[in-house]
């Protein structure tokens, strides 16, 4: 069995696995909750972080209601879904037709996918690149680590010859620095301004 990227099978769940999962909004929601507070539902506030909470309020958007601060919220407040009105259900498909993707899914895909508009999936789509850019932050690394950087965009040769920079190449790329922790052997790279 291949090992690649290319491999006839790998681990996951389908497509009809995951519409069985989640048939309407509620069993999303229901799995968000559970993922969000395994311990139970608290207030999403970070000054207030109160266990004291009323589920079932009479908020058309916002079930539950926290005792100690008074304020109403979902599963969504605090997060990238917030103030979004796109369905529980609408957010967990997005977030498996985004997550296996190598090269990644244009809003034009999900939005056909997913029965939206293109702008719901396009501002879907940067939502979850927020998170992940939050989550991309450099690792500290201890010890023994390799660093080097290189130079990303298109080739001087390959431009017009009017648009060509000679020397000044450097202004139309990008510069990359990557750092290998040799004895972890994780490898992290950020887009710099300057090498």
């Amino acid at each position: 069995m291949s090992k690649g990227l290319g491999g006839s099978y790998r681990k996951g769940i389908t497509l009809m696995e995951l519409f069985k999962r989640f048939p309407d909004d509620q069993a999303a929601e229901d799995w968000l909750v559970m993922v969000r507070w395994p311990d139970g539902i608290c207030c999403p506030r970070e000054d207030c972080d109160s266990d004291n909470i009323q589920v079932g309020t009479t908020h058309p958007t916002m079930p539950y209601r926290c005792r100690a601060c008074r304020k109403f919220f979902s599963v969504k407040t605090g997060t990238v879904m917030a103030s979004s009105k796109l369905g529980a259900q609408i957010w967990v498909l997005a977030l498996y037709l985004l997550n296996p993707g190598f090269k990644g899914v244009s809003s034009m895909k999900l939005h056909r996918d997913l029965g939206i508009t293109q702008k719901s999936a396009w501002h879907l789509i940067h939502r979850r690149r927020e998170v992940w850019n939050d989550l991309n932050e450099l690792p500290d690394f201890w010890g023994s680590v390799e660093a080097d950087e290189t130079w990303l965009g298109g080739l001087d040769k390959n431009r017009h010859k009017s648009k060509r920079q000679g020397r000044n190449w450097r202004k139309l790329r990008t510069p990359v620095v990557g750092v290998f922790d040799q004895r972890t052997r994780e490898v992290s790279a950020r887009v710099v301004d300057q090498v």
